[in-house]
């Protein structure tokens, strides 16, 4: 199962609430994306008119698509039931919030991405955020290292 992930979402930014959506896409984006040609870096999500627009993500050409190919960091539209959109519309202006896509998957044959809300994380709390990682990650080491001596 083909699944792209942004690894930086979660070490720049809190993620509050995650909501799956679909995606707008061409072809020749569809087989690139099977073929794991795909990156989350650096995209994010705006709002604009009442529709939900994912900019800077980039999906790599299809090789054999011809004269049909798709420009590879084409704004894409994202797929979201109305109310679903005004209560984003309303945390990301009042409350400040950025929504960030935080995985890229196929559910069925259909592409979804989930879309989390995130609020910027400073240095401090990265730091943090490592702190926390290395000490679960010495604590599993243990574990191992006393399961495997018995």
């Amino acid at each position: 199962m083909i699944e792209i992930k942004n690894k930086k979402a979660t070490f720049d930014y809190f993620i509050l609430e995650e909501i799956e959506c679909g995606i707008v896409l061409k072809g020749s984006e569809i087989k690139s994306i099977r073929e794991g040609l795909a990156n989350l870096k650096d995209c994010y999500a705006v709002i604009k008119n009442g529709e939900v627009f994912l900019l800077n993500m980039y999906i790599a050409k299809y090789n054999d698509a011809s004269i049909f190919n798709h420009d590879e960091r084409r704004t894409r539209k994202l797929l979201l039931k109305k109310q679903e959109i005004l209560k984003l519309k309303n945390k990301v202006e009042i409350s400040g919030y950025t929504l960030i896509p935080i995985k890229l998957y196929f559910k069925g044959n259909k592409v979804k991405i989930l879309l989390g809300l995130g609020k910027g994380k400073k240095n401090y709390d990265k730091r943090e955020s490592i702190k926390e990682k290395d000490i679960k990650r010495e604590y599993e080491r243990s574990l191992k290292d006393k399961y495997n001596a018995n």
